[in-house]
């Protein structure tokens, strides 16, 4: 069973305002993305706040597989919000996916793809690519739970995958929403405007 790590907890400064209340149409991108993740395979939604956490609180679902969590060390950035949720982490689960809020564009089809994958393969990580480019999102073995949560917050995630770098596993996906990501309004008019 895979757990999902929905990040929602940075600053968003070059945004202006936090990413997760940007609208695409009639909702915001927190709703959208939580209505994908539940059409998934997911075996539970884990959502990180930390700064806007009041603000993004009134837009999200009350689901049995969704748990809320505030990390209040956000500030030390993606890192922290990481550690936070993934000791809510618990069996069943067998592999944890990293779901940042600022990739809006990311297909159902592509995520349970990921799952069947590893869950077939089980290996220490999973990572989607398109067009020869790794993007998001990964799924991490939860064996490395602990090399997680010991992790300095100013190195990246990356830094434990590099420790185990010749058993990460690659997945080609028919899917550029795994490398479309957004940290300004101007970026996130460019990917409204490539959905019409």
């Amino acid at each position: 069973m895979i757990s999902c790590l929905l990040l929602s907890a940075g600053f968003s400064s070059r945004f202006g305002s936090p990413k997760a209340l940007a609208r695409f149409d009639r909702q915001t991108l927190i709703e959208d993305l939580q209505e994908l993740l539940l059409a998934t395979q997911l075996h539970e939604i884990i959502i990180v706040l930390g700064h806007g956490a009041e603000q993004i609180k009134p837009f999200l679902f009350k689901h049995r597989k969704i748990k809320v969590v505030y990390n209040k060390d956000y500030k030390f950035g993606q890192t922290s919000s990481f550690k936070c949720g993934i000791k809510e982490v618990v069996a069943p689960t067998t592999g944890v996916l990293l779901f940042p809020v600022d990739y809006p564009l990311i297909k159902k089809e592509t995520i349970d793809r990921l799952i069947t994958y590893f869950d077939e393969k089980k290996p220490v990580a999973l990572i989607p690519s398109y067009d020869d480019r790794k993007g998001h999102p990964p799924i991490f073995n939860i064996q490395l739970k602990n090399e997680f949560q010991n992790l300095e917050d100013i190195l990246g995630v990356n830094t434990v995958i590099h420790r185990h770098i010749d058993e990460v596993a690659v997945l080609p996906v028919d899917d550029p929403g795994v490398i479309q990501s957004f940290d300004t309004k101007e970026e996130f008019e460019q990917l409204k405007a490539e959905l019409t």
